[in-house]
């Protein structure tokens, strides 16, 4: 089972400071000998499976960040640049190792990646979200050959998740980045600093969104998501809440806690079926305008985006979408409460 690792940082954060049912039809998955936790393996083809790309890597020194590297994954031997996500990890999470799983599955894709650490203690959260993106902005400055910055996405976990929206609205706005390709995937976010209500509904018309929260999350307010979907400006037909809840199987459970997805702790289906083929479909409807891959990434419910693999006859929970959230539970359920103090949206909690 996946191991709740922001239990201790928590601590010191704060003092730094449904529409459908399964698809019974879904085709049972092979026990395949992979690297994935679990019986179930990696999808074999369509949105979620592995490319067909080698992964190469460039690093250089973070700008702010002293001792630390931003790292580029992108697809080995390329001549041209590819589409980019900028990716904002979650608290603690400063090392590429945490997740490498997932940067190597996009530039598998053929897309590129950049990753950029930024400290855990001793600077302000507004210091951090300049650790950030002041990596992108040099990644994009010093690596044009690499970085096409007309199709952009950026994705984040916790408080990556909460800052990809004052970073997107830079990127996209600021910079003009993203003029034939937008989107943001938010992954159990935490608070989201330096983004006002009126940037919120000033978003550009082509931008995308899926938001996701973890039904076991005992870290951050599903509110605090809540908020954010509800009061940006992208219109229900381009975005989506999705819930993933745990399912256990006779030898294996696959949680939905607050670290989904994470290569280190437990790297299982859920990171491929949950996340990364989502993702994948949205890289592909928002840069290329499928809208078979929109059916999948903002399906709006639609069983092709809902239904996750079964084994042995028994299907894992699907995921619930809607474009109307609402929380679930109490906020004492959580560590990072919408109504606490440092919470600076806290006069959006309901």
């Amino acid at each position: 089972m996946k191991a709740p690792i922001l239990l201790i940082i928590s601590l010191f954060l704060l003092l730094s400071c449904s529409k459908n049912d399964a698809d019974e039809s879904n085709q049972d998955s092979a026990y395949v000998d992979d690297d994935l936790a679990g019986p179930i393996s990696r999808p074999k083809t369509g949105y979620g499976s592995d490319g067909s790309y080698e992964v190469a890597k460039i690093s250089f020194p973070s700008p702010l960040y002293s001792g630390k590297n931003v790292e580029i994954f992108y697809p080995k031997g390329i001549t041209s640049p590819k589409p980019v996500i900028f990716y904002s990890h979650p608290y603690g999470g400063e090392e590429s190792a945490y997740n490498i799983g997932l940067y190597e599955f996009i530039a598998k894709k053929g897309y590129v990646v950049v990753f950029a650490p930024y400290p855990t203690t001793g600077v302000t959260v507004e210091e951090r979200y300049d650790t950030l993106w002041q990596s992108f902005k040099k990644a994009v400055t010093d690596y044009p050959a690499i970085i096409d910055t007309k199709k952009v996405g950026f994705m984040g976990h916790s408080f990556g998740g909460g800052a990809s929206f004052a970073l997107a609205h830079r990127g996209f706005i600021d910079e003009g980045w993203g003029q034939n390709g937008r989107f943001i995937f938010a992954m159990a976010q935490w608070y989201s600093y330096e983004i006002t209500q009126a940037e919120l509904q000033g978003f550009p018309e082509n931008t995308k969104l899926i938001t996701q929260v973890y039904n076991d999350d005992v870290t951050n307010d599903h509110r605090l998501a809540i908020d954010i979907f509800k009061n940006i400006n992208i219109p229900n037909a381009e975005k989506d809440f999705i819930l993933i809840k745990k399912s256990v199987l006779p030898t294996f459970t696959y949680t939905a806690e607050h670290n989904l997805p994470n290569t280190q702790s437990s790297y299982d289906a859920y990171d491929y079926y949950g996340i990364y083929r989502l993702l994948d479909a949205m890289i592909d409807y928002s840069f290329n305008g499928n809208a078979a891959a929109k059916n999948v990434a903002l399906g709006n419910g639609s069983k092709e985006q809902v239904t996750m693999p079964s084994y042995n006859g028994q299907a894992l929970s699907p995921l619930e979408v809607t474009d109307n959230p609402s929380p679930l539970y109490p906020q004492s359920k959580y560590s990072f409460q919408c109504g606490a103090l440092n919470n600076p949206r806290i006069a959006n909690c309901n």
